[in-house]
């Protein structure tokens, strides 16, 4: 045997191998043949060349990828793994030698069991080859933002329009930032004795999706998990038999903006250092291909045919400082004139290392002490990871790497020719219990407060908390009913100022009185969730509109890609809870604002329920053409639910962030595990296992975890 390919029912391949790098390399050949045009897309994202194949949307993107240097910073970070960890490097080798195998049967394989890929039909592009060092880029490329360091030019920007106390009032998760819930429950609170870990990562749904549900079996292990297609091993989630572990988003601050001045030589460029002198800046140019339209009959261009598309070229000055790479604005400042410049310090561009020496060790763990060692190694995203193992080991802490320096790094962009601003060894990473048998993280502050400045409100984790504690012990055959509720624990805020009004028309009276009554749940099929939500987003429009608040209407001129974070009415719906709450909010008359909105909701209220609007938007690198192209599904929850499905109040009830898989690990028998993804095992169009458990996501069911490889069926081919 060299390495063998077997499907359960819901066609998630099962891998077994003689070796951990033969392995390996079935692994990234499976990937291939299931993901192959999101392992396209994640390539050319990574290296900063989508736009040649999805447009002008793209640029903004390929601009920052190559500005900050992401292909760049990961091959650094492969030689230097090929120096200090040559059996790890050897084996993401293993890897790529399998994707690169499984996207050339692309072009050869006739398996109308396994249809190909649509989207390269419909892009004209032909898989690339992918180097040693691409899944360290596609690692740092899916995660460079998820420290939220655009956050920092928020807090910038309504300091200078707003004043500094302005960044308390819109504190909260950002419109980028992503969140996960995790809960830990310690054998002595379950049926079994042995411990059981749940939960969901919430991040950008997209289509194929973020997860891939994996089994990887060899004589050193035999691990369970989800992967992400393109990485090698399990990362974030996984079951070795005697080990389990799961994460959240630690909500740490570990990179850092710095506002440069920077100044044109005959040599090149240079930066005004702390020191008070100029130091020449790395510098130099690349080029980013752009596809167009597609070109009418007759018309062509400088080398194009009729139909094909149009590509224009466009140039990007990309500039490093001894801080780090220059990722918006430049010698002449911004688009608009403004003079900025900001450069970007992230730990694995300083550091070489990407963490995937952590890798290997996971799936070798056969203890909690096991998968602690290999989380010391462990680097970026940081998160919150919790474990517990057969023998009754608990884990609950920090993993990654985030650098001592001063409070102000953390808040917002420092002038980098200032003293007193530079990076000064790591931290380490804290540690924390059970509270009465379990542990609950759901990004809001704990173990990582230390280390950030802006974590998620508590709901999540609170209504968590309290449904464990409703029940002396739990199974993990109980878990999915936690995936699942619906319970809005951030309507108080709004709700209360209701309960204030009077003088209404009879119509919004009666509005009032029902939502007041309304048992607080956003389920798909609630009318009374539909006018809560509506009453809302009039609520998040009134206040954006305020006169008070214009000031911080208008954006700095930053990249676009960057604008989500810098948007005001997303952070005014997102942190409308304190909005509301405040003793003062500039004077706005907030209880005029939310008298005006029911009445406005009472007078043209939704004809139905919150499924009606509340629905899924996935995101697909290539947009739907259709011309009605068909809605999301419907969907139940909200931002603050444990079923974290988020809509952007007062901009759409649509939601393109939530749960991007779930799981329930049971340590006293790996069988009785369970998970799902929001789609299916396969990114194919056409697949039977394209969207096969959707329906299982949508309800809160999951698929059972099959380990005993005689209850699989085995492919003809590895």
């Amino acid at each position: 045997m060299s390495a063998e390919t077997y499907r359960d029912a819901w066609g998630i391949p099962h891998l077994r191998a003689d070796s951990a790098d033969e392995l390996a390399r079935a692994q990234g050949r499976v990937t291939a043949r299931d993901r192959a045009w999101q392992l396209e897309v994640e390539r050319h994202r990574a290296q900063g060349t989508s736009a040649s194949f999805l447009g002008p949307e793209a640029l903004s993107w390929d601009r920052l990828a190559r500005r900050a240097r992401l292909a760049d910073t990961a091959r650094r970070c492969y030689a230097a793994l090929e120096q200090q960890d040559p059996e790890t490097a050897a084996w993401v080798r293993s890897y790529v030698d399998g994707v690169n195998e499984g996207l050339a049967e692309l072009g050869t394989s006739h398996d109308t069991a396994r249809p190909h890929a649509p989207e390269f039909s419909r892009t004209g592009l032909a898989p690339g080859r992918w180097e040693p060092w691409t899944p360290l880029a596609v690692w740092l490329a899916t995660h460079i933002l998820f420290a939220g360091f655009p956050a920092k030019l928020w807090r910038e920007h309504i300091t200078t329009r707003l004043g500094p106390e302005a960044v308390a009032l819109f504190a909260t998760d950002g419109p980028g930032t992503a969140g996960s819930n995790g809960w830990l429950v310690g054998g002595d609170r379950t049926t079994t004795g042995h411990a059981v870990i749940a939960g969901d990562p919430h991040r950008w749904i997209e289509d194929p999706g973020v997860y891939q549900q994996i089994h990887l079996s060899c004589p050193e292990f035999d691990v369970v998990g989800l992967a992400v297609p393109g990485i090698p091993g399990i990362a974030h989630f996984g079951h070795t038999g005697t080990v389990a572990w799961a994460i959240t988003n630690a909500m740490s601050d570990y990179q850092d903006l710095y506002q440069e001045r920077l100044r044109r030589t005959g040599a090149g460029v240079e930066a005004l250092g702390p020191d008070g002198t100029w130091h020449r800046a790395a510098r130099h140019t690349e080029l980013i291909r752009v596809a167009g339209e597609k070109r009418e009959t007759g018309e062509t261009g400088e080398t194009g045919e009729p139909g094909e598309k149009a590509e224009e070229t466009v140039e990007v000055e990309v500039i490093e400082t001894d801080r780090g790479p220059v990722i918006a604005g430049g010698p002449e400042g911004l688009d608009d004139g403004t003079p900025a410049a900001l450069s970007l310090r992230y730990p694995p561009r300083v550091t070489a290392d990407l963490g995937f020496g952590a890798l290997l060790p996971l799936l070798r763990a056969r203890s909690v002490a096991d998968v602690d060692r290999a989380l010391d190694a462990w680097a970026e995203p940081v998160n919150v990871v919790q474990a517990a193992d057969t023998e009754g080991g608990l884990l609950h802490r920090v993993a990654g790497r985030v650098p001592v320096r001063p409070d102000a790094n953390r808040l917002r962009p420092v002038p980098a020719w200032e003293p007193g601003h530079e990076w000064d060894g790591w931290h380490t990473p804290p540690r924390a219990g059970l509270t009465d048998g379990v542990a609950v993280m759901a990004n809001q502050r704990g173990p990582a407060t230390p280390l950030g400045i802006e974590f998620a409100p508590p709901h999540r984790a609170d209504r968590i908390t309290a449904l464990l504690a409703a029940k002396e012990h739990w199974s993990a055959a109980d878990m999915p009913a936690l995936h699942v509720d619906t319970h809005l624990g951030s309507a108080a805020a709004l709700l209360d100022r209701l309960a204030t009004l009077d003088g209404l028309t009879p119509e919004a009276a009666a509005l009032r009185d029902r939502l007041l009554a309304w048992d607080r749940h956003m389920d798909a099929d609630s009318a009374d969730a539909a006018h809560y939500a509506a009453v809302r987003t009039a609520v998040v429009r009134r206040l954006a509109a305020h006169p008070v608040l214009a000031p911080a209407s208008v954006p700095p001129a930053y990249p676009e890609v960057l604008q989500p974070w810098l948007a005001l009415v997303p952070r005014v719906g997102h942190a409308l809870e304190h909005l509301l709450r405040a003793e003062d909010l500039y004077g706005i008359d907030r209880a005029a604002a939310v008298r005006a909105a029911l009445e406005e909701v009472a007078a043209r209220p939704p004809a139905g329920t919150w499924g009606d609007t509340h629905r899924l938007a996935a995101w697909r690198a290539l947009p739907d053409t259709t011309a009605t192209p068909t809605p999301g599904p419907r969907l139940s929850g909200d931002h603050d639910c444990v079923l974290c499905t988020s809509p952007v109040p007062g901009v759409t009830d649509r939601a393109a962030r939530g749960p991007a898989a779930r799981y329930v690990w049971d340590l006293a028998d790996r069988g009785n595990s369970r998970w799902t993804v929001p789609h299916g095992a396969s990114g194919t169009p056409g697949s039977p296992h394209h969207q096969d458990q959707q329906r299982l996501w949508l309800s809160g069911d999951l698929a059972p975890v099959i380990t005993d490889f005689d209850q699989l069926t085995k492919e003809s081919h590895a």
